[in-house]
This record gives structure tokens, C-alpha cells and sequence, in this order.
């Protein structure tokens, strides 16, 4: 059998609040790895506390590729991820070093090594139509009706999540195809490294959910309200953007606009966060040759350590 002579790379892949970014860093101090983010939020600058981005000492003594490249005004996709993320691996291994991407965004891992089916381009009077609709019924309605047409897609996409909720519709009405069907569709490609996939999967949830309450608590604590009205102060940013749509962001924006109080501001913060948790495992449990890893069970260093000295030995 021919040897696999594809350079090499690791996934290290997780729910919000699982310890991702603490064991990348550890692993990156034993083995010859540089860090590459795979996250929808931390691309955005000025997002700081509520993304629980890694502070400044840590990113300065561990560098991570695709964090703060982006304006919260500024659109990113997994098509920009994807092309990011190649352009940054290619760097690092073109020093005889091994990129470690983590992050827990599942499109941005699947974008990167399936890449990605061409899609229809937005249809606008389809998308005033959705708009309409979900003005009289609800976006949680129409969200009903993508469980119905796409249940891969629903599951992974909140049910007030407008723009993708609309987008999700209108390429079923373009294309007669569910979205998830063609997301995983890729283009055909090999891909150009080997990979080895570390899945921190708890078999337990309830400290995770402990854990987001905690931090959600530890980013109010830190000024996370100041940080959204210094956003929302800019005068160019809106709800609708997919930079303010992240988990804890469009509750906070909310809450400023007077719509919860702070207690119901909390809670919803939590709960949202919590739900980001369940549809990331969801589709961790999807990723059947990754090698998981109980982030609750004591020796997780150690299992982590043990998988990646095979694997770059191998």
C-alpha cells in the first residue's frame, strides 16, 4: 500500500466552553504546532469578552491564524474561512510545522476539508417574500417549515436565526435540494492534508452547562454590556449583521434596546449559549473518524498528548 505522503494536520474540534483553547495551547508547548482558529465569531475585531476570546498575553505567546481579521461590519463565510485557513496552513507547513486548527465552528471544519458545493445566488424578490412571510408568522415558523424540508439544516440553525433561516428556504426554492445535502456535497477534491480529528465530546452535560453559566456570568462581570454599547455607539452596526447575531450579542443588543430586563437578559444569554453547546455535539457525534475525548474525565492532557505523539510519529 503506497504511503500517505500528504502533509499533516489536527483538528481539534469541541462545544463552546469544552477547553479547547487551554489544551491547544497545551499541545502546542509540546509538539511543533501553530494554532489556527475555527471560529465564526473570534474573526471579528472589538469582540472581545463575549467571545471569550483568548486574552492578549495568550495570543502573544500562543499566535492564533484567523482571529480579529475582520470588522463586525464586514461580512466573513465559510468560503473566506476556507480560503483563510488553506493560505495559513500552506505557511506553516512550509516550515516543517503541523497546523492545529480549533474552534468549534462545524461548517468552517467541513468547508476546509469536503470544501464546498456552488450555491444559487441570492434571489431577491424570494427573499422579500420569506421576509413578508416571516414579518406575519415568525421566524420561528418558517423554521418549522426547514425542520420539515431540511432537518439536518434546522438542527443547526436557531429558530430566530432570520438570515440563515431565509437563506436555508431560498435555496430549497431555487435549487429543489436541501441545503445540508449540498453543504456536504464538497467538490469531489482530496484533501490536501491528513488529518487527525480530537473531538472533546462530555458524556455528562451538566458541567458544561455549569461552565456557561459561569463564564456568561465571569463576561458580564467583565464588562461584557460596556463592550456591546461601545459596538452598538458606532452608529454602523445593526442586529441583522451575522457579527452581532452570535450567541450572547443578540441578547445583549436586545437587552439595550429594552426588550428584556437584566435578569431575563442573563437567562436568555445562558440559555442561547447552552443551545449553541447541543447543536455543536450534535454534529460532533456526525463526525465519525474523529477520536473523542471526555473533556470531564481527569487525564484529558495526557489522552490528547498520547493521540498526537501516534499520529505525528506515525
Amino acid at each position: 500500500m503506497p504511503i500517505d505522503q500528504r502533509p499533516l494536520a489536527v483538528f481539534l474540534m469541541g462545544p463552546t466552553a469544552s477547553g479547547k483553547t487551554a489544551l491547544a495551547c497545551a499541545l502546542s508547548d509540546r509538539f511543533p504546532v501553530e494554532l489556527v482558529s475555527v471560529d465564526s465569531a473570534l474573526v471579528y475585531r472589538g469582540m472581545d469578552i463575549g467571545t471569550a476570546k483568548p486574552d492578549a498575553a495568550t495570543l502573544q505567546r500562543y499566535p492564533h491564524r484567523l482571529i480579529d481579521i475582520r470588522d463586525p461590519a464586514e461580512p466573513y463565510s465559510a468560503a473566506d474561512f476556507r480560503a483563510g485557513a488553506i493560505e495559513a496552513m500552506r505557511d506553516i507547513a512550509s516550515r516543517g510545522r503541523v497546523p492545529l486548527l480549533v474552534g468549534g465552528t462545524g461548517l468552517y471544519f467541513r468547508a476546509l476539508q469536503q470544501g464546498l458545493s456552488p450555491l444559487p445566488e441570492a434571489d431577491a424578490a424570494i427573499r422579500e417574500r420569506l421576509g413578508a412571510e416571516a414579518a406575519r408568522i415568525g421566524w420561528p415558523a418558517l423554521h418549522e417549515r426547514l425542520r420539515q424540508l431540511d432537518p439536518a439544516a434546522a438542527a443547526r440553525i436557531g429558530p430566530n436565526d432570520a438570515q440563515r433561516i431565509q437563506r436555508a428556504l431560498e435555496v430549497i426554492e431555487l435549487t429543489g435540494r436541501p441545503l445540508s445535502e449540498q453543504q456536504r456535497g464538497g467538490n469531489g477534491a482530496r484533501f490536501l492534508w491528513r488529518v487527525l480529528k480530537l473531538a472533546l465530546l462530555p458524556a455528562d452535560r451538566a458541567p458544561l452547562h455549569a461552565r456557561i453559566a459561569q463564564r456568561f456570568d465571569a463576561m458580564l462581570a467583565a464588562g461584557f454590556l460596556d463592550e456591546v454599547r461601545a459596538l452598538r455607539e458606532r452608529g454602523d452596526l445593526h442586529a441583522d449583521l451575522p457579527a452581532i447575531r452570535a450567541v450572547g450579542y443578540r441578547q445583549a443588543w436586545e437587552h439595550l434596546d429594552g426588550q428584556t430586563d437584566a435578569a431575563q437578559f442573563r437567562d436568555r444569554g445562558v440559555f442561547a449559549t447552552r443551545q449553541l453547546a447541543k447543536r455543536q455535539i450534535t454534529w460532533l457525534r456526525g463526525e465519525l473518524d474523529a477520536r473523542t475525548l471526555d473533556p470531564e474525565r481527569s487525564g484529558l492532557l495526557e489522552r490528547a498528548l498520547d493521540a498526537l505523539a501516534l499520529f505525528l510519529d506515525a
